[in-house]
């Protein structure tokens, strides 16, 4: 009986941790084999509970286990290719997240961890998107550009409007000769013969921001750049008589004597809000059907083995 009892309790040992050994492989049922990786029960449940929290939509298992195809597909191809974002960059991209929702990495994470999905189920589905994007916009750059005059077209057949296509861009610095309030019209007539003699002397941005910078009572703020679209056609008119690096002709508002110098002036594609949004369209448009036919070819490709279906 003194040697039964230890050989027993080593049989219950064993047994035991042939116990624990096997319930990691039920929780972790392989359900498809794709290019040699593995998509498992967990992986499903757990992407599954994403989604709902997402999309507020539940999805179904074959559409989850789809999802996750094509990111086991989408990652390959990524190493392929030498896309294979590190560790910190997904980190960067889920605190990234956080801060758009206004809340903190660790609120995100709780957050996710209340609805039973681990961070790193979201930070997978992150990684195969940076990677998929990176991919789709490097390898068909040329095939998704939008030409301006394809866009100026989709916009007169849309709106009726015929668009001009050509416009100018200009780059100018503002200058203001300080008049403080209150200031008797003697001293504003004398600010203006100022601004009139400055006008004389100064002929590029350079000389502008070496004089303005160092004048008292005077400031010239950082250069802006507009398009015809965004101007009026008086100041339009203004800028397109001024010769480059020439002040224009003072006016008089409420900071004091306001002049711009004209820094650069060149033809350019006129944008709208109405442009850019047919662009932006025209461009997802593009982008999805690149990128569903690229995925097509990659799954046909790739070896997708089910298991227990």
């Amino acid at each position: 009986m003194t040697t039964a009892l230890p050989m027993f309790r080593l049989l219950l040992l064993v047994l035991a941790a042939l116990f624990l050994a096997a319930a990691p492989s039920r929780a972790q049922n392989i359900v498809v084999m794709v290019n040699g990786d593995p998509i498992t029960d967990f992986d499903i449940d757990q992407r599954s509970k994403l989604d709902q929290l997402t999309t507020q939509k539940t999805p179904s298992r074959q559409e989850v286990i789809n999802e996750l195809i094509d990111d086991r597909v989408k990652l390959k191809e990524g190493k392929k290719y030498g896309v294979d974002p590190g560790v910190s960059d997904i980190n960067q991209s889920y605190e990234g997240m956080a801060q758009r929702m206004r809340i903190s990495t660790d609120q995100l994470t709780k957050s996710l961890e209340v609805k039973g999905v681990r961070p790193e189920t979201l930070k997978a589905r992150m990684k195969s998107e940076m990677v998929w994007t990176s991919l789709v916009r490097g390898r068909f750059k040329e095939k998704l550009m939008v030409g301006e005059r394809d866009v100026a077209q989709a916009v007169q057949a849309q709106t009726g409007d015929k668009l001009q296509i050509e416009g100018t861009e200009y780059k100018m610095q503002p200058i203001v000769l300080i008049v403080p309030r209150g200031s008797s019209p003697t001293f504003l007539e004398t600010r203006k013969k100022e601004a009139e003699t400055y006008r004389s002397r100064i002929a590029s941005c350079e000389e502008a921001n070496s004089l303005f910078r160092s004048t008292p009572n005077a400031t010239i703020r950082d250069s802006v750049t507009k398009t015809t679209a965004e101007l009026p056609d008086a100041l339009r008119k203004v800028l397109d008589d001024t010769p480059i690096g020439h002040l224009t002709a003072p006016e008089v508002t409420k900071a004091g004597i306001e002049m711009v110098v004209l820094c650069s002036r060149k033809p350019t594609m006129i944008d709208t809000p109405k442009k850019r949004e047919i662009r932006e369209k025209m461009y997802t448009e593009k982008y999805e059907k690149t990128q569903k036919a690229y995925l097509d070819e990659l799954r046909k490709a790739a070896m997708i083995e089910y298991r227990n279906r």
